[in-house]
C-alpha cells in the first residue's frame, strides 16, 4: 500500500480547564472544597477570603437593600444570577457530555455545540483586557488597600482544638506506675500489657508467652498468671481477659456484693454464655432452677456489662466530620431550601495586585493576568456549584415533602433521572450534586443521595420506595411480640396485606441493612 499524506477536517467537543475545574468542584464535599480553596490561595495572590460585607472584588455591600437579600446565598439573585446564567449553558451541556470521560475529547455532530464552547478559550481571552478596566473601575472606586486601614480577620485567632486521647496501652501503663511491684514483675506485666489487642484481651495464651521468653531468665507459669492477676486488676474492668467469659467474671467481681441476682450472673457468664446466646431461655430456667422474672433480671444484669472493655479507647482517629450545605424550612405551609451561608466561601480579589496589573500592561504582567483569571474563574465556578445544589435540593424537597411530613413511611420512590429532567441537567451532575453533600431538615441531617431509591410495586398498581419499606419493617419489629418474634415469613405476609408484595430474601436483605437480628435472636422474655 502506497504512503501518503492526507488532510481531514472534522468537529470535536474539547472540555476546557474552566469547565473541568467546574465539574471537579461540583463533586467535591464542603470540606474538600475549601481545601482546595486554601491550596489555590497559596499559588494564586489575587485570590483571597473576603467576608459578608465586600463583594468579589472588594467593594462594600448592604445586606438588604428595599427588601432585597444580597446575602451571599442569593447566589440567584443580582450579579450572582448574570453570572451563573452567563456560565449556565457551557456548564451545563459539557457535563452531560463529558460524564463518561471528565479529561478526554468527545466527537459530536452539531457545529453550534461546537462553537459555544469555543467561547470560554477564545472570546474570553481576546476580551480579557476591556472586561478588566471595566472590572477595576468597580472596586477601585472602594477604598484603597492598606495594610494599617486593613480589617483583622477575627476567626484567625480561633482553631479546632485538639482533644487529648489516650490509648489503652497508655492507660494502663499510668495505673502500673502506681504499683509497688518488683523491676521483674513490672517488665513482666508490661510485656503482658503490649500482648493486649485494642478490645481489652490478652490474645496468646500464657504458655506462649513463656516459649518465647529467653531461657535464662527462668520465667515459670506462677509468676505469668500472677503478673496476669495485676493486669486484670487494672482499669477498666475486664482487661486482661482471655475470653468473653472471663471478661464478663471480672467486670461483675467489681459489683457490690448486694448486686441483685449477682451469683446467678456469675454462673451463667462461666457456663452458660452458649446456651444465653441461643435465647434458649426453657433450658437456662432449668439449669438455673429460677422462675422467668429472675432470669429476665440476670439478662439485664449480663447485657449492662460491656463485652469489649478496650473500646472505650479504640475511638483515636475515628472522627468522621459533615457539614450541611442546605438548610430546610416549612414556610407558611411550603417545604423551601436555602443554602447555608455559613459554608458558602467568601472570595474576592486582591486589589493590591489587581492595581499593579492595571498599571503594567507589558508582556511582563502575563503572569499576573492568567492568575486573574484563574481567579474569576474560580469565584464563578463555586458560584455555580452551590446554585446548582440549591435547584437539586428543591427539586428533591418538591418531591419528598410527605417524608418531611411523615417521616420515612412516606418517602416516595425518587431516581436521578426524574430530577435530571426537571432540570435540564444530565444524571452524572445529579450524581455529583448528591454525593457528599448534606441537607439539615427538621427530621435529621441526611446525605441527598439518602432521598433516592428503588421502587417497589404494589397491588394497587403504584409504587413503594425501599426506604420506607425499611421504615415498616422496623415499626413491625418494633411493636412486635418479644416471646415470638415475627420471621422474616411472617414480615413479608404482613406486608403483603398493605398491599406491598416483597420477597422473603428481600425483607432478609432490608433487616441486615438496618442491623436487625433475625427473629431467633431478637426473642427475649
Amino acid at each position: 500500500m502506497k504512503q501518503g499524506l492526507q488532510l481531514k477536517f472534522s468537529q470535536n467537543l474539547s472540555l476546557t480547564p474552566q469547565l473541568q475545574q467546574a465539574i471537579r468542584l461540583l463533586q467535591l464535599s464542603t470540606l474538600e472544597l475549601n481545601q482546595e480553596i486554601d491550596v489555590l490561595m497559596q499559588t494564586n495572590p489575587l485570590l483571597e477570603r473576603g467576608d459578608d460585607t465586600e463583594d468579589e472584588y472588594g467593594n462594600a455591600v448592604e445586606p438588604v437593600v428595599d427588601g432585597t437579600d444580597l446575602s451571599p446565598s442569593s447566589l440567584e439573585a443580582g450579579e450572582a444570577k448574570q453570572d451563573a446564567e452567563s456560565f449556565d449553558v457551557e456548564y451545563v451541556e459539557s457535563v452531560g457530555e463529558f460524564s463518561g470521560s471528565e479529561s478526554g475529547m468527545s466527537s459530536v455532530t452539531d457545529a453550534s455545540e461546537s462553537a459555544e464552547f469555543e467561547v470560554p478559550t477564545t472570546e474570553y481571552a481576546d476580551t480579557f483586557s476591556a472586561e478588566f478596566n471595566d472590572e477595576f473601575d468597580e472596586f477601585s472606586n472602594g477604598s484603597r488597600w492598606d495594610e494599617n486601614t486593613m480589617p483583622a480577620d477575627d476567626d484567625s485567632d480561633f482553631k479546632p482544638q485538639e482533644t487529648l486521647q489516650t490509648s489503652l496501652r497508655e492507660h494502663l501503663l499510668s495505673q502500673l506506675k502506681l504499683m509497688p511491684l518488683s523491676e521483674r514483675d513490672q517488665s513482666l506485666v508490661l510485656m503482658l500489657v503490649d500482648s493486649i489487642n485494642d478490645d481489652g484481651y490478652l490474645e496468646q495464651s500464657l504458655e506462649e508467652i513463656a516459649e518465647l521468653m529467653p531461657e535464662e531468665l527462668e520465667i515459670d507459669a506462677i509468676e505469668l498468671q500472677t503478673a496476669l492477676r495485676h493486669v486484670q486488676h487494672l482499669d477498666p474492668p475486664g482487661v486482661g481477659a482471655r475470653s468473653l467469659s472471663e471478661s464478663l467474671l471480672l467486670q461483675l467481681d467489681v459489683l457490690p456484693e448486694y448486686t441483685p441476682h449477682l451469683a446467678l450472673a456469675s454462673l451463667v457468664a462461666k457456663h452458660y454464655l452458649p446456651v444465653l446466646a441461643s435465647r434458649d431461655f426453657v433450658k437456662l430456667r432449668k439449669e438455673l432452677g429460677c422462675d422467668d422474672a429472675t432470669l429476665k433480671q440476670v439478662q439485664q444484669l449480663i447485657t449492662s456489662l460491656n463485652p469489649r472493655p478496650g473500646s472505650a479507647f479504640s475511638h483515636i482517629g475515628s472522627e468522621h466530620y459533615i457539614q450541611h450545605e442546605v438548610i430546610v424550612k416549612k414556610v407558611k405551609g411550603i417545604w423551601i431550601a436555602s443554602l447555608n451561608d455559613s459554608v458558602i466561601p467568601k472570595l474576592k480579589i486582591n486589589q493590591l495586585y489587581a492595581g499593579i496589573l492595571k498599571r503594567n500592561r507589558d508582556s511582563s504582567s502575563q503572569y499576573l493576568q492568567s492568575q486573574m483569571q484563574e481567579a474569576k474563574w474560580m469565584i464563578k465556578n463555586i458560584q455555580q456549584r452551590f446554585s446548582t445544589i440549591l435547584r437539586v435540593s428543591q427539586a428533591i424537597v418538591d418531591r419528598q415533602r410527605n417524608f418531611l411530613e411523615y417521616g420515612e413511611v412516606a418517602m416516595r420512590p425518587l431516581v436521578l433521572r426524574e430530577i435530571a429532567d426537571e432540570l435540564d441537567l444530565h444524571e452524572s451532575t445529579i450524581s455529583r450534586v448528591t454525593t457528599n453533600k448534606y441537607m439539615l431538615t427538621p427530621r435529621g441531617i441526611f446525605e441527598l443521595k439518602y432521598f433516592f431509591g428503588s421502587s417497589v410495586a404494589t397491588d394497587a398498581g403504584g409504587t413503594c420506595s425501599a426506604t420506607a419499606i425499611r421504615a415498616l419493617i422496623k415499626q413491625l419489629v418494633d411493636q412486635e411480640n418479644p416471646r415470638k418474634p415475627y420471621s422474616d415469613n411472617q414480615i413479608t405476609d404482613l406486608l403483603a396485606k398493605q398491599g406491598i408484595v416483597v420477597a422473603r430474601r428481600t425483607i432478609a436483605k432490608y433487616r441486615e441493612s438496618m442491623n436487625i437480628a433475625p427473629a431467633s435472636l431478637r426473642k427475649s422474655l
